[in-house]
């Protein structure tokens, strides 16, 4: 039970996707500048992330090994990782539609961020029980949407701040995002991995 618990907290501060593995980094910058919306990203992002962990593990373990297939892994999890999104973007559409169109094209973008296909990847690279695969997704997705909001809380209270026009943007952002990553870096010796 502790080495889970500890696999969790691994997960969503030591190797935090977006903070110290960068990746994601896309939905990071561009879906932050409101908190509603990065909450929502960061919600949709974990759904996927978790969901595609765990179909990839069955994948992986159940079907391409089982078939000798282990050379068709990233065309097969590219896939999957779509038809996943697909499925996401459905439902939002039915059952929120303000999220949906709030999102736009960021939702659709799931479907290439690079932390989906990282943990896919992770999870079978590590050999994870299918536990610790579950264990390991829900903490990367806790660790993403905790990234996604902290940086929508700064940078809406940056907003309205006095700040010299050659760091407004992208500049102020990438600092932002430079300073989170060496505050999560402090993470390291918190739990040996």
């Amino acid at each position: 039970m502790k080495e889970l618990l500890l696999l969790l907290i691994g997960a969503a501060l030591v190797n935090n996707f977006v903070l110290v593995r960068f990746l994601g980094i896309c939905p990071f910058l561009g879906m932050t500048r409101q908190l509603d919306t990065a909450v929502g990203m960061g919600l949709a992002a974990s759904f996927v992330l978790i969901l595609s962990a765990m179909v990839a593990w069955l994948v992986q373990y159940y079907i391409l090994e089982f078939f000798g297939l282990e050379f068709m892994q990233i065309v097969v999890f590219i896939l999957m990782i779509a038809v996943l999104v697909q499925l996401l973007e459905m439902f939002l559409k039915k059952t929120m539609p303000d999220l949906y169109r709030a999102m736009g094209i960021y939702l659709a973008l799931i479907t290439t961020n690079c932390a989906i296909m990282g943990i896919a990847l992770l999870v079978v690279t590590n050999e994870y029980s299918f536990l610790e695969t579950v264990i390991f997704s829900i903490g990367t997705g806790l660790g993403f949407t905790l990234a996604m909001v902290i940086m929508a809380g700064i940078r809406e209270e940056l907003e309205f701040a006095d700040i010299p026009v050659s760091l407004r943007g992208t500049s102020l952002t990438l600092l932002i995002a430079g300073i989170m990553s060496m505050a999560f870096m402090g993470f390291a010796g918190l739990v040996p991995m």
